[in-house]
């Protein structure tokens, strides 16, 4: 497939949004070659566009949310994996909400819907990228890691280690695009029923359901998970047997099912480029964060993209860091750069608590609370580098070479850049600074680990 491609005639789909729960139409058209991949929302009066773009992406938090100044659009990788697949180039989409419907919790409505509505081959030929040379991102023994390596094709070679004996190990290898359809395309959206709990407290899975999503156990049922199914999720648990392996024992589709649906996701990240990839992906135990980290580094060494940073408002900050008020110390993240660096923002004002009894006739934030700031900062930046952050916590263990420089007071605003410089059999090391009006006024490096949040 050498030109690029758009759809005969348009095409909509319906349904309600996994995390959202809200009804929502989407609305696919062809589009003019060089056009790529776009999405509007329709019922925003200028109607304008937004690019599937790396450039565009703000989160990668149990899903890909990418936006712009005027709107975002989240759980967009289930289409956009169909649309890699297809090897379409140019289309428009049509939404009238903030997240892209779920449907069956596979790709497989979508891959179909285009393809039957029929492939059109334009004059332009197609944006390739041809990968000559490793490349990859890997964060220690036994940690997720992610390659692409030379190959005259797309393939991808998934890896998944987890610890529940319901999912386990598993691996599976996508040779031939042609295969998508039979092959990856019905793999669905998985999770284990202890996330549930977690995920809807943080306001997700309004919309999850057993028809969009296979739930694996991993632990006991109790009588107050069954209570919490029955108010939640008006659902009621029967336990057929011993040996279930998901609620219900809902029928799974393939024994890999979940390895499956992480090739899946990782085709929708990479739909992202803008550029089709002749490579072999190899990726053992990532998500989202570290999919797109590779996308980026692919952008940056073979389009000469400049890395583009994510941020994130208090809203995100604290979906992943367990800190609550008064003792949530960033207000804003504004650049991430998973696996390597973050720069987030405090701002400091009178009304802070430790001001009531620290120096009150002239207020000084403490040393050891701007520490706290950096800490949380890297944090932050290390938890959103590895898969399922909201079920691990980061304990500092020790605190090196700290220097304070010049006090901190109500009306500052601090930067705080932090910078992971090891990472490795569950300990990393960070490095931070603490800046205000462009003077550095605080500095340390830091030691921590990752551990499970449920054994905390």
């Amino acid at each position: 497939m050498n030109n690029q491609r758009t759809i005969k005639r348009s095409i909509e789909f319906s349904g309600i949004g996994l995390h959202s729960g809200k009804r929502v139409k989407i609305k696919i058209l062809p589009a003019e070659t060089n056009f790529g991949i776009k999405f509007s929302r329709i019922d925003l009066t200028d109607k304008p566009l937004l690019d599937a773009s790396i450039n565009n992406l703000i989160n990668s938090n149990r899903g890909t949310t990418i936006g712009n100044k005027y709107f975002k659009i989240s759980t967009v990788e289930h289409l956009l994996s169909s649309i890699y697949a297809l090897e379409l180039d140019n289309l428009l989409i049509e939404i009238d909400n903030e997240e892209v419907p779920i449907l069956d919790g596979s790709s497989l409505p979508f891959y179909k819907g285009l393809k039957k509505v029929g492939l059109i081959n334009q004059q332009e030929k197609k944006k390739v990228i041809n990968i000559s040379n490793k490349l990859g991102i890997d964060f220690g023994n036994n940690k997720p890691s992610i390659y692409v390596f030379p190959s005259d094709t797309f393939k991808v070679t998934f890896f998944i280690d987890y610890e529940s004996k319901t999912i386990g190990s598993q691996y599976y290898t996508l040779s031939l695009m042609k295969n998508y359809e039979e092959e990856i395309a019905p793999a669905r959206t998985f999770c284990y029923f202890s996330e549930i709990s977690d995920l809807f407290n943080d306001n997700l899975i309004k919309g999850a359901s057993l028809e969009n999503s296979n739930v694996f156990i991993d632990r006991e049922i109790s009588d107050n998970d069954l209570k919490f199914l029955k108010m939640n999720f008006n659902y009621s648990y029967e336990k057929n047997s011993s040996n279930s392996i998901t609620l219900n024992d809902q029928l799974i589709r393939f024994d890999n099912e979940p390895v499956r649906h992480k090739i899946l996701d990782l085709m929708g990240d990479f739909c992202l480029l803008g550029h089709k990839i002749n490579g072999h992906v190899v990726a053992f135990k990532t998500g989202h964060a570290s999919n797109l980290e590779l996308v980026k580094n692919i952008a940056e060494e073979y389009l000469d993209v400049k890395r583009e940073s994510i941020s994130y408002s208090i809203e995100s900050i604290i979906d992943i860091l367990p800190h609550r008020y008064p003792f949530l110390l960033i207000d804003r993240v504004i650049k991430l750069v998973p696996g390597h660096e973050v720069h987030a923002i405090k701002n400091v004002t009178i009304n802070e608590p430790f001001f009531q009894g620290h120096f009150p006739g002239q207020p000084i934030m403490p040393g050891v609370l701007i520490l706290e700031a950096m800490a949380q900062a890297g944090g932050f930046l290390v938890l959103h580098s590895i898969d399922n952050p909201k079920s691990k916590l980061m304990y500092f263990s020790a605190i090196k070479n700290s220097k304070f420089k010049k006090v901190i007071v109500p009306g500052d605003q601090i930067n705080l850049k932090v910078r992971l410089v090891k990472f490795r059999l569950g300990t990393c090391k960070i490095e931070g600074e603490a800046i205000v009006d462009n003077q550095v006024v605080a500095q340390a490096e830091m030691m921590a680990s990752i551990v499970d949040r449920s054994s905390s």
